[in-house]
C-alpha cells in the first residue's frame, strides 16, 4: 500500500517556496519525491518533479518519486480527473507528459484524487507525493506551519503495483 499525501495552497507559487524553504534548511530522503503542482491565474497547469531519473537515486528512495510522476501522469491524461477539471490543452508538463504518455489508460477510481483535481483552482498550488506511511506522515509534519489543503489517500498494492509495471514497460519502451 501507498499513501498520497497533497498540500493544495492559495498563490500559484506557495507550494514551490515552502519545498524551497524546507530544501534550504532540512534534508529528508523523501523530499527528492516531492512533485510541485501549479495552475497559473489562467488556469494553465505546471508540474515541477523534483525526483530523481537516476537508477541508484530511485533505488535509494524506493522509486517513489516515478510513483508519484506516474500517478499524476495517469490523472492529467486524456482521461483523467485534472484534465477533466481544466479542460484539454491546459498543462505544461516538460517530460512528464513524454516519459508517461503511454500510462495514461491507468484508471484509479477514488474520489479523493478527483476533490484533489478540482482543488486546483487558479492561482493555487501544490505539493505532492506518495509514499509509505512514515514518510508521508512526515511530509504532513514537515509542511505543517506553511498550512494548505490536506488532501491524502490510499493507493492500494493492486494500483501499486499496476503503476509500476506501468513504469517498467515504459522504460523498456525508451
Amino acid at each position: 500500500m501507498a499513501l498520497f499525501r497533497a498540500l493544495t495552497f492559495e498563490g500559484k507559487n506557495t507550494a514551490s517556496k515552502a519545498l524551497q524553504a524546507i530544501e534550504e534548511t532540512q534534508d529528508f530522503i523523501w523530499l527528492d519525491d516531492v512533485a510541485v503542482l501549479s495552475r497559473s491565474k489562467n488556469g494553465f497547469i505546471r508540474v515541477d518533479s523534483t525526483w530523481a531519473q537516476e537508477d541508484t537515486a530511485v533505488a535509494a528512495s524506493a522509486g517513489w518519486g516515478a510513483l508519484t510522476g506516474a500517478l499524476l501522469g495517469a490523472l492529467m491524461g486524456p482521461q483523467g480527473a485534472i484534465a477533466g477539471a481544466v479542460g484539454a490543452g491546459a498543462f505544461s508538463v516538460g517530460t512528464l507528459s513524454a516519459m508517461f504518455s503511454g500510462m495514461f489508460n491507468l484508471a484509479i477510481a477514488d474520489p479523493r484524487l478527483d476533490d484533489f483535481a478540482a482543488s486546483l483552482k487558479n492561482d493555487t498550488s501544490a505539493l505532492v507525493l506518495v509514499t509509505d506511511a512514515v514518510y508521508a506522515d512526515e511530509f504532513g509534519t514537515v509542511f505543517a506551519p506553511y498550512g494548505g489543503t490536506v488532501t491524502e489517500t490510499e493507493i492500494n498494492e493492486h494500483d501499486v503495483e499496476a503503476i509500476r509495471e506501468a513504469l517498467k514497460a515504459e522504460k523498456a519502451r525508451a
